[in-house]
């Protein structure tokens, strides 16, 4: 009887200390993309790594969910369906000001890094391409062009980085409706004379169909007036080169542009884990890299580089202790100021 009292006391301790470790832990949702691009698995690395540094030292756990991209992943931190998300550059700006796509300024948005670069590849089939600059597409005269797949952030980019350019592409273009994949057999297939594909390099899509057209694809160049021109705006996008062999025969230089992807949070999230997620993510940048290659270009020293929404206090405060010079703008008022670490637990059903 004693035996069975015993078993049943250390059952309830148990059941006890469980309850209690499960109530600390903070749990959260890391919205990505789809699977066939790199948010996907690289927002599975971020929460794996996350999980497995911070889950027993501070109960924070994260888990990747996959989506359609930049914009649901604005309306899933709206909706606090999500409390981190990976956008592109230009989405974290339109959604801090409510432009764009997006119609209202989303007011708790705020930045945590820029991560990897997304590089712009606006292809065209070299017969059309007398300069070999994208101020050839606005010679096209009602060719099939593929922007991206409907409503990606491959169309809205493509259509914010053409309208600042003056392309009148509306009329230039026959505009088709594609993935990166079935685009680059639209390609080969002559079905379409180019294709646009924001994306970090270097791209599949793009890699297929040079290895298949050769000389008869170019990519677009751009010129420092046409990276003024896009910078008016929002000043996000930089220089990228493709050195010769990036892609199958491509024999010489290219050089386009490119943005930051963002890794953005909610405001409400407390300091304390923003500040713990930002350090892990940089301190295990090395175990990020080896998981996937488009991480390769990611730096401390350009963490606060292209963003276009303000930083969250706790990627503040780690940037601060790590002598960042953070601009301005990043800053709202009183959120440079050392922040109490809140004890807060958020806690939210996570799908695996």
């Amino acid at each position: 009887m004693k035996t069975k009292i015993t078993l049943l006391l250390i059952s309830a301790l148990f059941l006890t200390a469980c309850s209690e470790e499960l109530a600390n832990t903070r749990r959260y949702v890391l919205t990505t993309a789809t699977t066939g691009g790199a948010y996907y698995p690289i927002g599975v690395a971020i929460a794996t790594i996350t999980k497995s540094q911070l889950g027993p030292s501070h109960g924070i756990t994260l888990a990747a969910i996959s989506s359609a991209g930049s914009l649901e992943n604005i309306k899933l931190l709206r909706d606090n369906q999500a409390q981190f998300a990976l956008l592109q550059g230009p989405f974290a700006a339109w959604g801090w000001n409510g432009e764009g796509p997006i119609s209202r300024p989303q007011e708790g948005l705020r930045s945590m890094a820029a991560v990897w670069q997304n590089v712009e590849h606006f292809v065209l089939t070299s017969d059309l391409a007398a300069t070999g600059y994208m101020q050839d597409m606005n010679t096209l005269d009602g060719q099939r062009y593929v922007l991206g797949a409907r409503n990606s952030g491959a169309e809205q980019t493509g259509r914010y980085i053409l309208e600042s350019l003056g392309i009148d592409y509306e009329n230039r273009l026959s505009l088709a409706w594609m993935g990166y994949g079935n685009a680059a057999n639209a390609m080969q297939d002559g079905n379409v004379v180019g294709m646009n594909v924001p994306a970090g390099a270097p791209v599949s899509a793009i890699t297929q169909a040079m290895a298949q057209m050769g000389e008869r694809l170019t990519l677009l160049q751009f010129t420092q007036e046409d990276l003024d021109a896009i910078n008016k705006r929002y000043p996000l996008w930089g220089w990228y080169e493709f050195p010769p062999g990036t892609y199958p025969n491509q024999n010489t230089l290219v050089r386009t542009i490119a943005s930051p992807n963002v890794l953005a949070v909610r405001s409400d999230i407390p300091e304390d884990v923003v500040y713990e997620i930002t350090r892990t993510i940089w301190e295990n940048l090395s175990a990020l890299q080896e998981i996937h290659a488009a991480t390769n270009d990611m730096k401390l020293e350009l963490a606060v580089t292209g963003l276009g929404a303000p930083l969250h206090p706790g990627a503040i405060r780690y940037y601060r202790e790590k002598g960042l010079d953070i601009p301005e703008r990043l800053i709202l008022p009183g959120d440079d100021r050392p922040v109490a670490a809140s004890t807060t637990a958020v806690s939210v059903d996570a799908r695996p």
